[in-house]
């Protein structure tokens, strides 16, 4: 398989120009669908049988399940091997994470664990520190936790009360605090902890049996009650210069960084569980029959199926076209790697949001087509309703993330404009009049000279175009790699709703920024200019539906 070099250019868009060869293979196949088959394997057998026991907090099943998946490789897939990992990159953990997203709140415990709770020593232990955790974790003999959140300190993160004062003879720190809302807080071994000092946040290694750690009750949740959720409680913990993770005043990179990859992570397991929804949604609406015939042969109910099916390959694509790129920067050892992971805030937010949304959207919709039975406990569709909730909200709200999607990407628009990609010989007319869009608005906002200073508003609508964009840009990848007919009207469909949905965005940004009206009129004539050609989206969308009901879900 020829290479693909993502990084022959600086852009933070999709080009199709990095696509593989038309006769090219994934040599990775074979591994990929053996990996997928045990996971499903795994969830059916031995995690959906034990959620119940999970939800009532039945901690030593917690850690079986655990140990059960580190026996499997599955706690290793981004662990170098000279720790006991498989460092089968990011890829093969967003694969794991997809198909560990069919465990209910089993995988959120799993996604902390091999996310927050091993990347910070991954990427900022030191050899020693590497060699006394690593194993555990990878084996699942310690279960890993991560600790910033605090009552005043939310989206704010790093506004963290928590504090450790170094001892005056340089002997040790002491740390005091709270850190709340701590996932896996009742099994968890080990914690990387956040707290301030003289000379900024930085990060510590703080363990369960350590004098002075204890752990509050368990909250009681709207969703996701089989993940332990509690208050982490530090009373004068007595800690070591080793047990310092990274530098000194330099832990709001752990914490930035760490949480870059934690999103990501989250959107595989978000689209794992929507496509779990879609499926519940068609197999149900096989069963169920009203006016003589099953309800999945009624249109708005393949209407429905179609456009979830659209949400989750806008997201899919999105997810692993990100995955891929940062594979191949880890695999071409240029430069620091962990200044390189910031240049993802970007695409890691787009990722998060994208799919925490069309999670949401897809079980709602599915529990609409079971209708009454999908508000009764009996039915999974009504525990993934509550469960899915809270992906908005953890690992930054959706809105502190289309913040930081619009500030990143001004960030490096003001360096260097051609970040967005020249498109004129783009074969694709709305992803090609959608960048002239964008182009449109930040010439505009240029010349008013409010780039530099956005207030929310703007930057939320800027947001929405940025995500969209990258998303037509991924899911038309997708297409031209799978050569698949189905594929192919997913792209065409989501490109030209995705179109649609960014001129509104453009007309509404450049009506707030037109402070003459003879100004305004000419902009909107040129965005409505552009000759874009609509189709027949309702006769496609029948075709997905109908291959949705074949395949049983997506």
């Amino acid at each position: 398989m020829e290479k693909v070099n993502f990084h022959d250019k600086d852009s933070i868009f999709p080009n199709k120009q990095w696509i593989l060869k038309e006769d090219s293979t994934n040599p990775f196949a074979e591994e990929e669908e053996l990996l997928i088959g045990m996971i499903e394997k795994f969830v059916e057998e031995q995690v959906t049988p034990n959620l119940d026991k999970l939800e009532a907090h039945d901690y030593e099943i917690a850690r079986e399940l655990f140990r059960a998946t580190g026996e499997l490789g599955l706690l290793g897939a981004e662990v170098p091997e000279a720790y006991g990992g498989l460092e089968m990159g990011k890829r093969m953990a967003g694969i794991i994470a997809e198909k560990m997203g069919f465990g209910g709140s089993f995988s959120v415990s799993f996604n902390i664990h091999t996310g927050v709770g091993t990347l910070p020593f991954v990427y900022f232990g030191s050899e020693k520190q590497k060699t006394r955790y690593l194993p555990k974790l990878v084996s699942g003999e310690w279960v890993g936790a991560y600790a910033l959140t605090e009552p005043d300190a939310g989206s704010d993160a790093l506004s963290a009360k928590t504090t450790a004062k170094k001892a005056v003879d340089g002997s040790g720190w002491t740390l005091n605090g709270e850190k709340q809302w701590i996932t896996n807080a009742h099994i968890a071994q080990v914690y990387v902890v956040f707290a301030n000092t003289s000379d900024g946040i930085t990060a510590f290694v703080v363990e369960r049996d350590q004098p002075g750690v204890s752990v509050g009750p368990e909250e009681k949740k709207l969703g996701i009650k089989g993940s332990s959720t509690a208050t982490l409680i530090l009373e004068d913990v007595r800690l070591k210069e080793e047990d310092i993770l990274g530098e000194v005043g330099k832990g709001h990179k752990i914490a930035l960084n760490i949480l870059n990859l934690a999103r990501l992570k989250l959107a595989f397991a978000n689209i794992g569980t929507s496509k779990q929804a879609l499926r519940l949604a068609v197999e149900y609406g096989k069963e169920r029959k009203q006016f003589k015939q099953p309800i999945i042969h009624f249109g708005m109910v393949q209407e429905k199926l179609a456009n979830m099916a659209l949400e989750i390959y806008g997201a899919e694509s999105a997810a692993y076209y990100t995955v891929n790129r940062l594979d191949e920067m880890e695999q071409d050892n240029k430069g620091d790697i962990l200044e390189r992971l910031s240049d993802y805030a970007m695409a890691c937010s787009i990722n998060k949001v994208k799919a925490s949304e069309t999670l949401d959207y897809v079980i709602d919709e599915a529990v609409q087509i079971h209708g009454g039975y999908g508000y009764m406990q009996e039915y999974e569709v009504e525990r993934i309703y509550r469960d899915a909730r809270i992906n908005r909200i953890f690992e930054g709200t959706n809105e502190i993330n289309r913040l930081t999607t619009a500030k990143a990407f001004l960030k490096q628009y003001t360096k260097d404009s051609s970040v967005i990609l020249s498109v004129e010989k783009e074969e694709n007319i709305f992803i090609r009049y959608a960048n002239q869009l964008l182009r449109m608005v930040l010439n505009a906002l240029s010349e008013t000279g409010e780039l530099p200073h956005l207030d929310q508003f703007h930057l939320h609508r800027l947001a929405l175009i940025l995500e969209d964009i990258y998303l037509m840009q991924a899911t038309e990848i997708k297409a031209m790699l799978e050569k698949d007919s189905l594929y192919i009207n997913l792209a065409d469909v989501f490109c030209e709703e995705a179109y649609q949905r960014v001129e509104k965005h453009t007309i509404a940004l450049l009506a707030s920024i037109s402070e003459e009206m003879e100004t305004y009129e000419e902009r909107i004539r040129e965005v409505r200019s552009f000759p874009v050609l609509y189709t027949n989206i309702i006769a496609k969308k029948q075709t997905i539906a109908k291959e949705m009901i074949n395949r049983n879900g997506f």
